[in-house]
C-alpha cells in the first residue's frame, strides 16, 4: 500500500457525497438510511487520512482503531471527535442491524454534523499535507 493525495482526495469526495446523500435522506424523513449515509461519510472521511499512509484496513473496526491510537490520542484530530465516531459507528450499527432501533431525528442530525465537522477537519489536515 503506498501513500497517495490523490486517493486521499477521492475518499474525501466521497465522504461528501454520502454526507450530501445523508442530508437529502434526512430531509425525507428516512433517518435509518441518513444515519447510515452519514457514517459512511464520516467512515471514508477518515480512510482519507489514511490514504496519506502506507496502510490500510478492509474491517471497520480497525479503521477507527489505527484512527484512535494515532491521530485521535495524539491530538492530531480533537479528543472529542473520537467519542463522536464511536457513537456515530455504534448508531449506524442499531440503524442498520437492529430491527427494534428506534431512530430520534436529533440522534441522525448529531450522526450529520459529525460527519460534516469531521469532514472539514480532514480537509484542512490534506490541503496542510499537500
Amino acid at each position: 500500500m503506498k501513500m497517495s493525495k490523490e486517493l486521499g482526495n477521492h475518499r474525501l469526495e466521497q465522504a461528501k457525497e454520502e454526507l450530501n446523500d445523508a442530508k437529502i435522506l434526512f430531509d425525507i424523513k428516512s433517518y435509518k438510511s441518513a444515519n447510515n449515509r452519514a457514517y459512511y461519510a464520516i467512515f471514508h472521511a477518515i480512510k482519507a487520512v489514511l490514504a496519506l499512509e502506507p496502510i490500510d484496513f478492509k474491517k471497520h473496526k480497525d479503521v477507527q482503531a489505527y484512527f484512535n491510537k494515532n491521530y485521535i490520542s495524539k491530538e492530531i484530530f480533537p479528543k472529542e471527535m473520537g467519542k463522536k465516531i464511536a457513537y456515530a459507528s455504534k448508531t449506524r450499527e442499531d440503524s442498520d442491524y437492529d430491527d427494534e432501533f428506534i431512530v430520534k431525528p436529533e440522534e441522525t442530525q448529531n450522526q450529520i454534523e459529525t460527519a460534516e465537522e469531521l469532514i472539514e477537519l480532514v480537509e484542512k489536515y490534506i490541503s496542510k499535507k499537500e
